[in-house]
Order: C-alpha cells, then structure tokens, then sequence
C-alpha cells in the first residue's frame, strides 16, 4: 500500500467508525470526511464541492418536494381512500396497509409515506384491538421493500446509477430495478403478511386508546392552597399510586433532587416529576390538585399580560389627571403611583387565581372531603374526567406527535425554539422508549421516535409539526383536499417518472421540470419549497461522492475488493456477488443507507474488474444490500419513526428482520444473476 492507499482507508475506517458511533449526525461525519480528504490532498481543492451538483443530489432533492406536494396536494389519502378496505379483518388489512405502504414508496419518499399511513394504521390497530406494533413494523417493513423497486424509490439507488453512469457513460433507468426489486419486494412481503405478525414482540399498553408510547414524564406544580400541599413525598406516591403513576424527581427553587427522600415535606411552588401512563396522566394530577408546570407557566403570563394592560390603562388616566389639575402636591402623586402599582399587583393576583379556578375543574364537583348532606363527589373515573376536560376545549386539544428522522426538532428544546411563545402550544409531556430523563421538560433535548404530547388548537400543533419534523399519531380523518391541485400534483409526477422511463431527458432534468411545474401551477408554494428538502441527507450525499471517487482513484477499492475476493469469495464471482449484498446489507443495518452505498459501490466496481466480470450484478447487490436494513431500529429512518410509538426496544427488530434479510439473500443473489448475467 501506498501512502495515499493509507491515508483514505484510514478516513474511511473512522468515517464509518463515528457512523457507527452515531455520536454526529450523518452529514456532518460527511462534511468532515471530505475536508479531511481535502487536507490530505485525496481530493483536489477545485472539485470538494462537485457533489452538490451531482445529478443523483440533485434528484433526490427533486423527488423530496414532488413527494411533499403529492402529500399535501391530498392525492396520498385520495388513493389511500380508494384502496384499504373499509371493514375487513386483521389479516385483509394488514395485507392491504404494506402493499400501499410497498407501492407509494416506489415513487415518492418511503418515510413520508409510512407517516401518512401510520395514522390510518394506528386507527385501525385500535378498532381491531390489535397491538399496534403487529401493524407497525409490517408497514415499516414493506415501505422499505418497496422503494429498492425503482430508480427513485431510494436515495441508494440513485447513487448506485451514478456510479454505473460515472464507469459507463449511462446510469440505470427508471425501471432497471423492478425485474429483481419487484421479486424480493413480493417475498418479503408475502412473509410479512403471512408470518410477520407472530414474529412481532407484543408491545400493548393495558387499556390504552391508540397505541403503546410507553410512560410520559411530565411536571406538575403544587400551587397554592392545594392538597399536596404539606404533604409527605411517601403519601403523594401512596395516592399516585392508584393512577399506576410514581414522582421520580422533585424540583425545588429550580435546583433537581433525582431520588428525593420519602419523608420530605412538600411545599407550595413545588414541582414534581411524575412517571405516568397516558391514561393515568389525568387522575394522577387531579386526584392531588395538582397543576401542569405549562399550564401554570400559561396562566402566570395571561396574567402578567393583563396587569400590564391595566398599569398602562392607569398610567394613560394619570397623565390625563395631571394636565386638569396642575397643582397637586408632587408627594401626592407620587403616592399615587405606589398606590396604583400595587392595586396592579393586586388584580395581577387576582387574575392569576381566576384563571387557576377557571382551568381546574368544579371543586364542589370534585372535593373529596365532602360531608354528608354536602353534593356527593365523584368517583375516580368522574374525576379524571372533569381533569381532561380543564386540559381542552372546542378549541384546545391535546395531541400525540411522534419526531420524526431529521426533523429539525432533533438535538434541540422546547426552550430553545421557544414554543409557547412561537406557536402558541404547550408541551406537557414526552415519551422517550426505554430511556428516563431526570432533565426539565423545557430544557430536554429531542431524539427521533419521541412521542411528544402536546397542548394547543389542532391548527397550531399542525403548523408547529410541518416546522419542526412531527407527524401526529391522533386518529386522523382522510381528507380529499382540492382536487384540482391532487390532479395537478398527480399529473406531474407521472410526466415526470414518463420523461425519465423513456429516456427522453435524463432523470435529474425530469424531476427538475417537475418542480418547476409544480410551482408555475401553484402546487408547491415558493414560500416552502425547500422546507420539503431533507437537507442533511442532500449534505450527506454531495460530501461521500468525492470521497468516494477518491477511493477509486487511489486504487483503495481495488485493493479491498481483492482482500474479499481471496479471503472469503476464492475467486468465485457467484459467492462474490452474494458477499457484496451481505456486506452492504450488514452495513446499511447500522449506519445510513446512502453512506452505505456510496462506500460500497467503489468496492462492487473494483470486485467486479478484478474477476473481469459486468460491474451490474455487482452495483445492483449495493443497491439491494443499502435498501435492506431490517435487524435494528437505527439502519432506515423509517425504524426509527415506529420505535416509539410501537413502543419497541432495540432487540425487537431483528425477530422478524432477519428472516426478512435471509429472504433477500435467498430470492436476491438468483435473480440478480438471471437479470444481469455476469
């Protein structure tokens, strides 16, 4: 090996070492991997940056916002509408949900897909009382096998083309995937619906509406004059325990107390973090008295806001007063504004106990202390429901939101995007599987899959989910939304995929025209164009092109391809390409699956000149291998987007994910040889 040999499998070991890690976001191991090339004088300085303008880039950014303009145009639920049955059993709706999962992901983004079908499923799971983790990871499953289907199904395989078009002077067409993708698509998914759902872990919350999300921690506030006032922490977890609910932290003049002794006297003021079930949520703080630390920061700023409009009120009544009477006593008026600020103070209090009663539901209603002649009070059940009733209103709801992969909300908190006073919502409590947070709720940072509950007018929640990268996990109502614009929306994908099928322009111009027309006929609007570009996955892509034309350009991905060759394929081209479809496929099982297939693809190339064979059958096993991630929640963004509210564990997946990736190997490598000899 060669000193430049040295230096890029050196960039490339701890490339996909801090991949592995997953320490970083992807795109930022990406861009880190490319300077360094570029430090090291691997990558000349004049061509770092050509990969922003690689063709394959550029078409996924293309298909991210002509698969966003098929969801908002409404065409997704129109179809969605069209085909699921509407009163079937399990099996029929199962089978129905992953082919329609399998078919939208070979022509849009799969994890837009499966998020605008897990609401539909999660429906679904509800009313058939099935776990809706059975439903789940099926759907996830077949949204993934039916993107390896087409050109644009999946990012991986764009790059795969671009590698053939880079050796070959033309990349694979639309449909040269189908022929192998179809076949290993529809065994896959003939497992899944045959078998899949007695190999998914039953994840089932007792008595739940909706789906498992797991226990929400959330904080509440012992305000004034309420009945966990004074009391012991030992008793508070005595009562709560009734809700199946525990305190797990205890906050006092804003310093934390993680295990907090039984036998601490609890104050006014202070805040407890409690461990409760959805469904228990509601009786665990009514049952106390207890306030939600959002909704009593809420009302202490209506307050503020009112004692403020009343102080200007005044002061505007005092200056009128001084231009009439002139003369008075500057003592007297100075007086006078110390009685006037503190007449303020006193409405601000004032306010602030009306809007507490007004939020908390009837104390007559609920008192527990009632004495015999007095209303009789209810029981717990009552009770908790006159507790959710205080939380919403025609106008408030609380809602389920899941974040999800990439979204902008990763790595960041309810502080740091201010989102009360941003969108007018409040965040009550947050789910994160098989994790327990002592950090405030304000001031916890965001992962993928966290099941956030939150408070705000449906509008709001909405607004805040489309910014921010959450997708809610309610009931969801289809929607036709205009027809024209779905039409329109429709009609445009399909010129779109037509211009690229047939050869007629290359498949970046295609999709380019697409989005072009998409926004002269007003169905993208140039305000949010780019909102729909997963942006870190575009930098991801554009920074591993250069790095990996450097491993060809070094001979590194000759010198690997001859390592597997003579260690473990002997010179075999048949065991070869399977080896580089179970490689890729391992690979792509924990660390992204385009930056699989970008590492890849040099290695199939180089594999395929040292056994002088076509590089296809080779190229198309990367494409295969990077598409396949079944064996962990972290290998496909859609894993991730069903980890929490399926209520999975890491070790879930493989249970059906292997069997899964051994059907891939088995119908794969056959047909791979069939379709492109070598």
């Amino acid at each position: 090996m060669d000193s430049a040999q040295i230096m890029i499998l050196t960039v490339l070991v701890g490339t996909v070492a801090l991949f592995l890690w997953g320490r970083w976001r992807h795109d930022m191991v990406a861009m880190a991997s490319l300077l360094m090339c570029v430090v090291l004088g691997l990558v000349p300085t004049g061509e770092a940056f050509n990969g922003f303008g690689h063709p394959a880039v550029i078409t996924v950014a293309c298909i991210l916002i002509l698969s966003s303009a098929l969801q908002q145009s409404g065409a997704v639920d129109a179809l969605t509408r069209t085909v699921l049955p509407q009163s079937a059993g399990p099996f029929v709706t199962l089978a129905a949900l992953s082919l329609l999962a399998a078919i939208l992901s070979a022509f849009m983004n799969n994890v837009g897909a499966l998020a605008l079908l897990m609401p539909v499923a999660l429906q679904i799971a509800n009313k058939q009382g099935v776990p809706p983790g059975k439903i789940l990871m099926p759907l996830a499953f077949g949204s993934i096998l039916g993107g390896m289907t087409t050109l644009i199904g999946t990012p991986p395989n764009l790059i795969v083309s671009g590698f053939r078009a880079g050796l070959n002077g033309s990349g694979f067409s639309m449909f040269d995937y189908s022929p192998v993708g179809i076949a290993i698509a529809l065994a896959g998914l003939a497992f899944v619906i045959l078998v899949g759902r007695f190999l998914v872990p039953t994840r089932e919350r007792a008595g739940a509406e909706g789906f498992e999300t797991g226990s929400y921690l959330t904080e509440a506030r012992i305000t004034e004059g309420s009945k966990a006032a004074g009391m012991l922490l030992r008793d508070i977890n005595d009562e709560l325990e009734k809700s199946d609910a525990q305190v797990i932290g205890l906050i006092r003049n804003e310093k934390r107390i993680p295990a907090p002794n039984p036998y601490r006297e609890l104050h006014d003021n202070d805040i407890l973090l409690i461990e409760a079930e959805p469904e228990g949520l509601a009786s665990a703080l009514s049952g106390l008295e207890l306030t939600l630390e959002a909704e009593w920061r809420s009302i202490q700023a209506e307050a503020k806001a009112k004692a403020a409009e009343k102080e200007k009120e005044k002061d505007k009544d005092k200056d009128k007063d001084k231009d009439k009477d002139k003369d008075k006593d500057k003592d007297k008026d100075k007086d006078d504004a110390g009685a006037d600020a503190k007449e303020a103070a006193t409405e601000a209090v004032t306010e602030t106990t009306k809007a507490q009663n007004a939020r908390k539901p009837d104390e007559k209603a609920i008192s527990t202390d009632a004495k015999p002649g007095d209303e009789k009070s209810p029981d717990a059940e009552q009770t908790a429901e006159l507790h959710k009733k205080a939380l919403q209103s025609d106008d408030i709801s609380l809602i389920e939101v899941v974040i999800l992969p990439n979204a902008a909300f990763i790595g960041r908190s309810a502080a740091d995007i201010r989102i009360r006073s941003h969108y007018g919502i409040n965040l009550l409590a947050i789910s994160r599987q098989g994790q327990r947070s002592m950090s405030r709720l304000r001031t916890m940072k965001m992962q993928a899959g966290d099941v956030l509950l939150m408070q705000g007018s449906p509008a709001a929640i909405s607004e805040f989910g489309n910014r921010m990268g959450c997708a809610p996990l309610a009931e969801r109502a289809l929607h036709l939304g205009d027809k024209s614009q779905a039409f329109k929306a429709s009609a445009i994908m399909a010129i779109a995929i037509a211009l690229a099928a047939f050869g007629i322009v290359p498949a970046a111009i295609s999709f380019a025209l697409g989005v072009l027309a998409s926004l002269l006929f007003g169905v993208v609007a140039p305000r949010t164009l780019y909102d729909a570009v997963d942006w870190p996955v575009v930098v991801l892509l554009a920074a591993l092109i250069p790095v990996a034309t450097a491993m060809e350009t070094t001979g590194s991905a000759d010198l690997i391809a001859r390592f597997l060759l003579e260690t473990i394929a002997q010179g075999n081209a048949v065991i070869a390409v399977g080896l580089i479809l179970i490689v890729t496929m391992t690979l792509s099982d924990f660390m992204n699956n385009a930056a699989t297939a970008a590492v890849m693809c040099p290695i199939a190339i180089g594999s395929a000149a040292q056994l002088d064979a076509s590089s296809d059958p080779f190229l198309m096993a990367v494409a295969i291998g990077a598409s396949c991630a079944f064996l962990t929640p972290i290998g496909h963004q859609n894993n991730t987007l069903i980890l929490g509210p399926g209520g999975f564990r890491f070790g879930d997946y493989w249970k059906l994910g292997l069997p899964i990736e051994i059907i891939v190997v088995a119908v794969g490598v056959p047909m791979l040889l069939w379709v492109w000899p070598l």
